[in-house]
């Protein structure tokens, strides 16, 4: 396989987004790609269009919004060319809200506005994730690469 680069972009308070990126970029890795995993606020937007896939991932904040962190990051990509690029979005959530998880929709509306081709539903976990879903977490990554290696096989037939 070639070598496919993704990069993993989150904000995290309490260390549950963090936690998910950590496993999500694991199984990144197992699957045979690079990975970087940056804080949103470490991270420079135009950086998105360096990688072969992106993740992003955020907690939602109050009752479906994207935290405070993430904000100048989100009105920053909006000058992306992203097209076709293979993208996905997690997050830490509470089921205690209505709009559970609502941040991980944004990011993925805001994705597929500039193009990129989002490959999977948003994975939301509630809180900090279980030995279930740290594992679920680790595939997700996986398939994450699967998908891209899908893609790239695809472009260059």
């Amino acid at each position: 396989m070639m070598d496919a680069a993704c990069l993993i972009v989150y904000a995290s308070m309490s260390g549950n987004t963090e936690e998910i990126a950590e496993y999500i970029g694991d199984g990144i890795r197992e699957a045979g790609a690079s990975v970087e995993i940056k804080d949103v606020l470490m991270a420079d937007p135009a950086e998105l269009e360096q990688y072969d896939g992106i993740l992003l991932g955020a907690y939602t904040w109050d009752d479906g919004n994207l935290p405070d962190e993430f904000l100048d990051f989100y009105e920053e990509m909006d000058s992306l060319k992203l097209t076709d690029k293979p993208a996905a979005v997690f997050g830490s959530c509470d089921s205690f809200y209505e709009n559970r998880g609502g941040a991980v929709d944004i990011l993925i509306e805001k994705l597929t506005m500039l193009g990129a081709q989002v490959v999977f539903n948003g994975l939301k976990i509630d809180l900090s994730p279980t030995d279930e879903e740290k594992e679920e977490c680790i595939q997700y990554g996986k398939s994450f690469v699967e998908k891209l290696t899908t893609k790239r096989k695809g472009l260059s037939a």
